[in-house]
């Protein structure tokens, strides 16, 4: 009977040993990947967007020369310097938009947004790069948790920057995958706390997933066929420890429970990176004016690209009914 035990708490202790090795494994894999170093070339990232979407370099060149285009940057309550894009309107406005990019990427891969809040729409518009990411600092992706309070602080200073008592900002918040699960996570801070900040309107997410941990836990079955238990939780227990928050915390889910404000919800139908079944209960548990826009045959973060004048309508008819 002794021997059997000691033999079972061996073959635990051996268990736990290997699910905590593949559990720093994950972490590492999840917030540190080489496309973070990667997309800090700016050229590059530049020259990406061109060849997705052409029209943007002639905007682009546009921009340069009206000095519309610029550089900003700013340190956080940690102080850590923090990289954004600021784009002024064409005539002055307040009317501002806040675009937030996705995993591993960079301000520039949402240009396209930019687009249309810009030249279409005619708003100011400020595109933050977020934590590790572009040539903001950080060695390591947050997937919107505490980036959601980095974003807070980018809406403050793009308060300041484009607003006066004549033209008082309106602000709309517009983020892509990583950049939708960190709008949806702003939202549930504006009407809360220290951060009730009347000027945020509306908001809009596009193909955003509900938490870290629903999101983790897919890809770790959809790309390597593992359960969720143990490495997730082990990978969760980890991050907790190193950077002070966990998988199931950082929530889009629980952060929309706690909006009142309008949200537009985009989502691919064809979306295998953050499932199209991530966003009903999104949707559903919006409490406030919200609209729910799914596109069949569409991937994940493809929903401009595949449809362009519809995207640009719907969100230009969306923001409308509450920035004017």
């Amino acid at each position: 009977m002794k021997r059997r035990l000691i033999i079972i708490t061996l073959i635990l202790l051996i268990l736990a040993g290997g699910a905590g090795f593949g559990g720093r494994y994950m972490l590492d894999y999840a917030l540190k990947p080489q496309a973070l170093v990667e997309n800090r070339d700016v050229q590059a990232s530049f020259l990406r967007a061109f060849d997705s979407y052409p029209f943007l370099m002639e905007w682009t060149d546009s921009l340069l020369q009206a000095d519309a285009l610029g550089d900003l940057y700013m340190e956080n309550d940690e102080g850590t310097r923090l990289h954004a894009y600021y784009l002024n309107a064409p005539e002055p406005t307040g009317k501002t938009a806040i675009v937030v990019h996705g995993y591993t990427d960079n301000a520039i891969s949402v240009m396209q947004i930019a687009y249309i809040y810009n030249k279409v729409m005619g708003f100011n518009v400020l595109m933050p790069e977020l934590y590790g990411h572009g040539l903001s600092e950080g060695d390591a992706a947050q997937m919107g948790w505490l980036d959601r309070l980095d974003v807070l602080l980018w809406m403050e200073t793009a308060e300041e920057m484009f607003g006066s008592k004549e033209m008082p900002v309106r602000m709309v918040v517009h983020g892509v995958s990583m950049g939708a699960a960190t709008t949806m996570m702003v939202a549930g801070e504006v009407e809360h706390g220290l951060h009730q900040l009347p000027y945020a309107k509306c908001f809009v997410e596009d193909c955003g997933y509900t938490s870290v941990w629903d999101e983790f836990g897919h890809e770790l079955w959809n790309r390597f066929y593992l359960p969720s238990f143990p490495l997730l939780n082990m990978a969760s227990f980890f991050c907790n420890r190193q950077y002070g928050w966990n998988f199931q915390q950082a929530s889009a889910l629980e952060a929309v429970k706690r909006s009142t404000r309008p949200m537009l919800f985009i989502h691919g139908e064809a979306d295998d990176y953050v499932p199209t079944r991530m966003v009903y209960p999104l949707y559903e548990a919006h409490k406030g004016p919200k609209e729910l826009w799914t596109l069949p045959d569409v991937g994940h973060a493809d929903a401009f690209k595949s449809n362009p004048e519809e995207y640009t309508r719907r969100v230009k008819a969306f923001v409308e009914k509450y920035i004017n």
